[in-house]
């Protein structure tokens, strides 16, 4: 699921500002990017981010801005020359233009470092809070977006439901035209007095039996209420489960299209997968 928090701070003359955003991934992918004098605390940083989010694709970046401006950073000169005389005689070689070559530089490991010295112990608590501060508001915006999510597939399977429900007037319908319509083509085919009653009555049976959707109508009630239960659940991570249940759904559905065998009932069915694609389009973003 997507969510993004950030939270900012000042540290003496310093102004500390991180930022945490997610993309929805089945796994834990973890990006930190910081200054390098917070490099020793990024084993620390990793594992209360992995402890505190649960999945996705995450990147956490921490700015920090000093009134000082740039005095914090330092330009390695000797590697900056070793990198630029290196790199003008191989495109010379090649005959390559020189394009912009000190942004290339710059943006080398090391040519431009951190000149802030060690961490203080209490930089580094102003730091941590921050991060808690950063990882709650994302957790806070999760949530709400968790809690949109849930109530739109609540109310659309609640739509599938209530279709469900105003399914039989269609089917007596359907069995009526059906019946119908075999007699019709058998007294213009055959004649009324060359067929034995009871065994028109039996083939139309056996024909109804075929069309009958009782069973997949309960099916889907039924995975619709265990939908519904799941969403009620405390736990965080139902995405797969939920996933799992809509499929299930999506397999009553499209069995109840193909049985319809009336224009009626086609044009719920389509109504159903079109709530249905969209609670599944709902449910991706959490698994």
């Amino acid at each position: 699921m997507t969510g993004y928090g950030r939270a900012t701070t000042r540290f003496e003359e310093k102004t500390i500002t991180i930022e945490v955003r997610s993309l929805n991934s089945k796994f834990t992918d973890l990006r930190v990017k910081l200054p390098q004098n917070y490099k020793e605390k990024e084993q620390i940083i990793r594992k209360y981010l992995t402890d505190s989010i649960k999945r996705g694709k995450i990147d956490m970046n921490i700015d920090i801005k000093s009134e000082e401006g740039d005095s914090e950073y330092g330009l390695n000169a000797a590697l900056f020359k070793k990198y630029h005389n290196k790199l003008s005689e191989i495109m010379s070689e090649l005959d390559m233009p020189p394009g912009d070559l000190v942004q290339s530089i710059l943006r080398l490991p090391n040519v431009v470092s951190n000149a802030g010295g060690d961490l203080s112990e209490e930089e580094w608590e102003a730091l941590y809070d921050t991060i808690k501060e950063a990882v709650a508001n994302f957790n806070e915006f999760r949530t709400s977006e968790g809690a949109a999510m849930e109530k739109d597939c609540r109310q659309r399977v609640l739509s599938i439901m209530a279709d469900l429900e105003i399914l039989d007037p269609f089917e007596k319908k359907r069995v009526e035209v059906i019946r119908a319509r075999m007699q019709k083509n058998i007294d213009e085919y055959i004649g009324k007095d060359n067929i034995d009653a009871n065994r028109f009555e039996q083939e139309i049976l056996y024909y109804l039996e075929k069309i009958d959707v009782t069973e997949e109508k309960v099916r889907l009630s039924q995975h619709c209420k265990y939908f519904l239960e799941e969403l009620d659940k405390p736990q965080m991570q139902k995405g797969r489960k939920l996933s799992f249940i809509s499929q299930e759904m999506g397999r009553e559905i499209n069995t109840l299209g193909s049985k319809a065998n009336s224009s009626d009932i086609q044009r719920i069915v389509v109504r159903m997968n079109d709530e249905l694609e969209k609670i599944k389009e709902q449910v991706a973003n959490s698994v």
